[in-house]
Formats: C-alpha cells, structure tokens, sequence
C-alpha cells in the first residue's frame, strides 16, 4: 500500500490517503503498516501540513484515511462520490470494497466546505496537478499527473496495479470493464514523459526503480 507526497507551489498534496480504521486491521492484519498520517513524518510533515488530498477513488484501502488531514481539501471525481452516496447502495452487488464510514467522512467535509468535486476527464485541480478517469475499477476511478522537473509522472493509483500490467498490456484483476482499464493505461503511455515516469499503486517494485531516501520512501525523479 502507497500514497504519493507531491509539494510545489504552495501546496502539499498527498495522493489516497491509506486506512486506518480497526475493522481492517483486524481483518487484513497488515504487517509493518504505518498509517499515512503518521509516515509523512519521515518528510518532517504533520497532518496539519497537508494543504491537499487527491481521492483516486473510494475503494477502503485509499479513502479510509480521509479524515486524518484537519486542513486538507479533498478531491474527487464528481460522479464517483454522488454515486456511492447514493445509488449504489440500492443494491448489495454496487458498492464492492466500500466503506460506509469512509463515504459518510466524505459528505461530512463536503458539508464543511472542504471537498472540491472534480468534473470529468483533464481537469487540472492545482497548478501543475491534474485528474484523468480511469478505468472502471470503481464507478468513476481517477489517476493523477503531476508536472515536475523529470517530465510528466503519472500516478496511476489501482488504474495499474503492478508494473507487469502495463509491460503485459494486461487489465488489473479487479475491474468492472478491462477494456476500459485498457484504454486507461494506453493514456496513461500518452501522458507520461517517459514509461518509466508511470507510477502503479501496488507494485513493491516502485521502490527498487527510484531512489530510496529512507526507508519505505521513494523518491520519484
């Protein structure tokens, strides 16, 4: 499990926010887990720092930490959060790997002035920071670029699991349509200075591929 510290112009942005919630500790039992509020130490961070947090999508292992940032502004896609606030929960096979407290975390801090709705495909949110839909990982999934010295990173978040699916031009196990999940990594190839620049959500391999300042930290240049 990862998430992505972004700083730059004015800003310090953290891409998913991780779980913690007991629920899943005592169900997935993960080992040497941090939560992500409590890793950004090691950039000499506090959760109060962060200015920014980017939503990929909703699944509970990237949005359960959402209220663990007091200042942040949230962002997610428009469509992602007005459904799993509401329609699909009318049924039990539409909300797959949901948290109802994660969603109800979300409608809080939208009622507090503090979620920014990203509306579709290429919006730039920040300077520098833009949101992509992704594949039909989850209703309206999201990935991320990001402007820097190196070139255009891609922050592909679960759109690209491991970097095997993109060397295979194959789709990631859990998707509701491959094809879309497809077409996502084919834009991704498109967006990125350079492949190596496309950074996959699961992949231990990311921190074998780029410097490694600490411990558990990767340096994306």
């Amino acid at each position: 499990m990862m998430v992505w510290l972004v700083k730059g112009n004015g800003h310090t942005i953290l891409v998913d926010a991780g779980f913690y919630r007991d629920q899943f500790m005592k169900q997935w039992k993960p080992v040497d887990y941090e939560k992500p509020s409590e890793a950004i130490a090691r950039m000499g961070l506090k959760p109060e720092d962060i200015t920014d947090l980017i939503i990929t999508h909703l699944h509970w292992d990237h949005a359960d930490g959402v209220d663990l940032f007091p200042k942040a502004r949230t962002w997610i896609q428009k469509d992602e959060l007005e459904y799993y606030a509401g329609s699909a929960w009318q049924s039990r096979q539409t909300h797959g790997g949901i948290d109802a407290d994660d969603v109800l975390a979300l409608v809080k801090l939208n009622t507090q002035g503090r979620v920014g709705l990203v509306n579709g495909d290429a919006q730039e949110i920040l300077p520098g920071i833009s949101c992509y839909i992704g594949g039909k990982h989850t209703y309206a999934s999201q990935f991320v670029t990001v402007n820097t010295a190196a070139g255009t990173v891609v922050l592909a978040s679960d759109n690209m699991y491991l970097y095997e699916n993109l060397e295979k031009h194959a789709a990631i196990a859990q998707t509701l349509d491959a094809e879309s999940n497809l077409r996502a990594q084919d834009r991704m190839k498109q967006l990125a200075s350079d492949p190596r620049l496309i950074v996959p959500g699961h992949d231990p391999a990311v921190m074998t591929k780029f410097p490694n300042p600490q411990p558990g930290v990767a340096k994306i240049q």
